[in-house]
């Protein structure tokens, strides 16, 4: 696609491919910011690419803002959990503006960013940070006897994460003392919470000028296993109330642009508890789920809303309307193996035949021995719905537990 000087010219920081072909059919211009091993496809491929290895920042971190800065780049946009940090540092040079990068901290550390959140007034669950495991046994133990617990009363559990890394990497549930010696050493120091009982979901917003122009609600079918857009008619009837979190939000991170992707909780009694917050596209394809429903490209409208030459009324005439605009409900469920030895992929027929089943991209198994899973761990791949009621979807995605893909 053409591409317009006039607007901002874009660094992808990290290496995806749906985000490279957004920015090829886009009008800006981009350049992608990858480790050495991306060189060869994007020679190969035309597409504008500047190695870099994401390790920690160090004193030579410099160097890439430097160089975006010298190649007249007006904005970096992380992709993943790990460049978020990199993407603040950058942009508080290219925006001229330190700010950012304190900003990126308290986005990426979830001790941190609950800190911030409970200064802004927002509700969260009690928390602590952990550095070994008498720690987490002091907390399990401390958080069971503010609840009230009797002697025999099952124990609610507690939620270990770590400190830095995507939503379910490394999230374990622990219920009892036995369980905390099976927690690497290596995994510490963690973030430890107590049990929030209620409804997760997640939601994705477009910001600009420190204005939401678009909210998403993703709704959890299972945590780690199937989401579904846009959310069920029970679930929107929160949105003004979301809206209002989501505001605040805004508020507390001063968050001026970009694209934001929150968890919360809803209790019985409809009270809003925060999770936590990631400055970078979801997990779980939901971009890709979205222009399924509505049509527009989730990468491109990211790419609009950090771009600090985009005009309002350009930002305004992107975006559908929320729900309205919506032609069904798209959904996916991520797959992991129920057996212990597998040798073949099978997709059952119930699914194939199902008609709101539209795709998947697993793969035939590489190994026969499924290795444990010791907290969430990765899907082996997804497999993608559309139709046009949200219990019809929910009741399916929820069904797909049960069955077996890789036998």
């Amino acid at each position: 696609m053409k591409k317009d000087p006039n607007k901002g010219y874009i660094a992808l920081l990290g290496w995806s491919l749906n985000a490279i072909e957004a920015a090829e059919n886009f009008d800006r211009r981009y350049v992608v910011v990858a480790p050495d091993w991306a060189e060869e496809y994007c020679q190969k491929h035309d597409i504008p690419y500047v190695p870099w290895n994401f390790e920690r920042l160090n004193d030579r971190s410099m160097e890439i803002a430097e160089t975006l800065n010298e190649m007249g780049v007006d904005v970096a946009i992380p992709m993943f959990e790990e460049t978020v940090e990199w993407a603040g540092a950058i942009n508080s040079v290219l925006l001229d503006n330190p700010r950012l990068y304190g900003q990126s901290l308290l986005l990426r550390d979830k001790a941190l960013m609950k800190r911030r959140a409970q200064l802004g007034g927002i509700r969260v669950g009690i928390f602590e940070e952990a550095h070994d495991k008498e720690d987490v046994v002091r907390f399990l133990k401390r958080v069971n006897q503010t609840l009230l617990k009797l002697d025999g009363d099952p124990n609610d559990p507690i939620h270990l994460k770590a400190f830095d890394k995507a939503g379910c990497l490394g999230h374990r549930v622990i219920r009892t003392p036995d369980e905390v010696d099976t927690i690497p050493d290596e995994e510490f120091p963690v973030l430890m919470e107590s049990h929030l009982d209620g409804w997760e979901f997640a939601v994705e917003a477009w910001i600009h000028d420190g204005k939401i122009v678009f909210l998403n609600i993703s709704e959890y079918v299972t945590l780690g296993y199937s989401v579904f857009v846009p959310a069920s008619p029970e679930l929107e009837k929160y949105r003004p109330q979301i809206t209002a979190q989501i505001e605040k939000l805004i508020k507390t991170f001063d968050i001026e642009f970009g694209l934001i992707h929150p968890e919360y909780f809803v209790t019985n009694d409809g009270e809003m508890y925060f999770g936590e917050v990631a400055y970078r596209p979801p997990g779980f394809k939901v971009f890709e789920l979205l222009e399924r429903v509505y049509g527009f490209n989730a990468y491109q409208a990211s790419m609009l809303v950090f771009d600090p030459k985009s005009t309002d009324e350009e930002v305004k005439a992107f975006f559908p309307k929320e729900v309205v605009d919506a032609d069904g409900y798209a959904g996916c469920f991520g797959v992991y193996p129920r057996r212990r030895v597998v040798s073949k992929l099978e997709i059952p027929e119930e699914v194939e035949d199902d008609p709101y089943f539209e795709s998947h991209e697993l793969t035939p198994p590489m190994e026969e021995t499924v290795t444990k899973r010791t907290a969430f761990g990765t899907h082996w791949g997804l497999v993608y719905f559309k139709g046009d009621e949200a219990a019809r979807m929910k009741e399916l995605l929820k069904h797909m537990e049960e069955l077996d893909f890789y036998v």
